[in-house]
């Protein structure tokens, strides 16, 4: 496999995972979570909760991503992922 291939890949894989990371979200986002700083607090049960912590981790491990916590760490990986899979109106997840 030539290295343009292996880099394609990737990148399919990377906006695959933020795609589902954002599904996961939205599936267990509510109306009126959203706080007057815009920060929004989504409460992800079980076993989703777990599926959503392992995407975070490996987010975090693939961008570099630090912080003083794993929490930050994991919140800094969500930012990221959510940027690469975009809040506008392209995303798939966002037809409905």
């Amino acid at each position: 496999m030539i290295a343009s291939e292996r880099f394609e890949r990737a990148a399919v894989l990377g906006v695959a995972v933020a795609e589902e990371t954002r599904r996961l979200l939205r599936l267990h986002l509510a109306s009126g979570q959203e706080g007057g700083d815009g920060e929004v607090l989504v409460d992800v049960p079980y076993p989703d909760a777990v599926v959503v912590t392992a995407l975070l981790d490996v987010a975090a491990e693939c961008f570099g991503e630090r912080g003083d916590s794993v929490e930050e760490t994991r919140q800094a990986a969500l930012e990221t992922l959510l940027q690469l899979a975009g809040f506008d109106g392209e995303s798939q997840l966002n037809a409905g």
